[in-house]
This record gives structure tokens, sequence and C-alpha cells, in this order.
């Protein structure tokens, strides 16, 4: 990037998602989540599907929209001892701009009026991985398939 370039910030809406949404929000969750689970040999459409309906909560579930349109979706959870990022899914020809970014932003501002850390889980070898570090997010456990992060409210500091 060209010194002296300002990058702009991203301007998203996070707005409601009804239960009529919920086959579009699967086929995003599955093109997102494609090169991840083919890189460690577990792309399964239909599992993916299942795990999804398994949970899937329209009150906790806001489209990311972008210019007027959808591009993706994140689902948030208050814990007793943090906020859980469920899902952060952008379709793939949105991720790089910046989007990310900002609705980790939005997330950060939820967690902390709450005076609670993030946490989210990350599957071995995604590119998400190195999204979360970047974004202040500390390993915490590892399991089979996923690695789980906490990000600790602005301000505090967690064992």
């Amino acid at each position: 990037m060209p010194s002296g370039h300002v990058v702009e910030p991203v301007t998203i809406a996070l707005t409601a998602v009804g239960a009529d949404d919920v086959e579009a929000l699967v086929a995003l969750r599955i093109a997102a989540m494609r090169d991840s689970l083919e890189r460690i040999g577990r792309f399964d459409p239909q599992r993916a599907r299942e795990r999804f309906l398994s949970s899937f909560d329209p009150a906790r579930t806001r489209h990311i929209v972008v210019q007027g349109r959808p591009v993706g979706f994140v689902v948030t959870t208050p814990m007793a001892t943090w906020l859980s990022l469920d899902h952060l899914y952008l379709d793939p020809a949105w991720q790089g701009q910046r989007i990310g970014a900002a609705v980790l932003t939005a997330v950060f501002a939820e967690a902390e009026a709450l005076g609670l850390p993030v946490r989210v889980g990350a599957l071995k070898q995604s590119d998400s991985n190195r999204f979360y570090q970047r974004h202040g997010f500390t390993l915490v456990e590892e399991g089979e398939f996923d690695l789980y992060y906490l990000r600790s409210p602005r301000g505090t500091v967690t064992a």
C-alpha cells in the first residue's frame, strides 16, 4: 500500500434475520467454509447443513449488509463468562475487503457493553485463524478439528 494511503473504514449494517432466511444462510456458510473443509478432508455439505440447522436461532443471527446488499451473517450468544462468536461468514466474493474487521468492531462493542471477553472457534488450517489473531484473539484451547480463541474486553486482563 502506498505511503500515506488511508484505508477507509467499511460501513456495514447488521440487520435482523427471519426464519425464512435459513436456506440462504446455509448456502452461504457452505460456500464460505468449503475451501477450509476440503483442505482437511472434511467437506460434507449435508453435515454442514445439519450442524447449522441444529442450532439456528434467528434472534441471535444478523445479516451483514454492505451497500444495501446482504453479504454474510454473524451469530453471537451471550454466555455466563464470555460472548460466543458462533458464526461469522462472508460470501467469498466479498472477503478481503475489511468487512469482517468491521463486523468484529460491532461484536467487540457488544462484548464490551456486557463486560465480557469474546470467544470464537476456528477450523484448523482455516485462513480465519490468522484473521482472529490479527484482531487481538489469543489461542486458549485446541480441539480435534478446531482452535479456540479469546479476546478480552478493552482494559481488562484475563488469566
